[in-house]
């Protein structure tokens, strides 16, 4: 009786066991792989932080000036994002005035070196006076001495400076505002405006000047009235400038 029982558990049973035990482990392994959160998926510890190389060079900082940011056809606030290539070659020989912009009073003008005529509409002109001793008395930005820039009381002109500066219009609004200057060897100066002076007849202040100034004049009525209105400003700072913003295309007209 023993002997059948022990072989019916060795024949039966023990592989239906083993049998079942089987099952159960395939079951859970199957489970384990087919959990839909990682089905698919590998997990991957992220890398310390100083395991990561860097992908690109730092970024350079672009320092832009920030008294062209008026709307009114100024140079752009906005520096470009590429880089630049090699700087333009610096023209030889002097450099002058060839762009000056008032934000605050929306001019924007070529400059372009006096005639000894009627001035040119359209442009704004440096002044050249020569004497005995000097080839020239007046300078140009960066020299030390008065830069002298005239234009007509005209719209798109110097309009702007004359209609604050007539009787009863408020000149000294004009105080404080930034002039840009741009030169041939692609740079930009800052001046403020300090003096609005009316009704000036000479030359005399701005020629005795000692060190920077910028001076801009501009008439007080129709042509032959006497007087003039003259601005004086006093240097700010001074950078490189873009060779697109220092060399407008200046298109003067003889006008009358």
């Amino acid at each position: 009786m023993v002997v059948a029982l022990l072989a019916t558990l060795r024949t039966r049973l023990l592989p239906a066991l083993v049998t079942a035990m089987g099952v159960m482990l395939v079951t859970a392994g199957l489970l384990s792989y087919a959990d839909p959160a990682t089905a698919g998926t590998a997990v991957v510890e992220p890398p310390s932080i100083e395991t990561l190389a860097p992908t690109d060079e730092p970024t350079a900082t672009i320092e832009v000036p920030s008294a062209s940011a008026d709307p009114s056809g100024g140079p752009s606030a906005t520096a470009s994002a590429e880089p630049t290539a090699e700087p333009t070659q610096k023209p030889a020989g002097r450099a002058v005035a060839t762009r000056v912009v008032i934000p605050a009073l929306r001019i924007d003008l070529p400059v372009v070196k006096g005639n000894s005529s009627y001035p040119y509409c359209n442009v704004a002109m440096y002044l050249t006076t020569k004497t005995a001793t000097q080839a020239d008395s007046f300078g140009q930005p960066g020299e030390g001495r008065a830069t002298y820039l005239y234009a007509h009381a005209r719209d798109g002109m110097f309009g702007p400076i004359y209609e604050l500066a007539i009787p009863g219009r408020n000149g000294k609004k004009m105080l404080g505002m930034v002039v840009q200057v741009y030169t041939s060897d692609d740079r930009l100066y800052l001046y403020e405006i300090r003096e609005v002076r009316l009704h000036q007849l000479d030359l005399d202040a701005a020629l005795g000047a000692t060190s920077e100034e910028l001076w801009l004049q501009t008439s007080e009525g129709p042509k032959g009235t006497p007087g003039k209105t003259q601005l004086r400003a006093l240097p700010i700072s001074v950078g490189d400038a873009d060779p697109k913003d220092a060399h407008p295309k200046a298109k003067p007209v003889a006008c009358g």
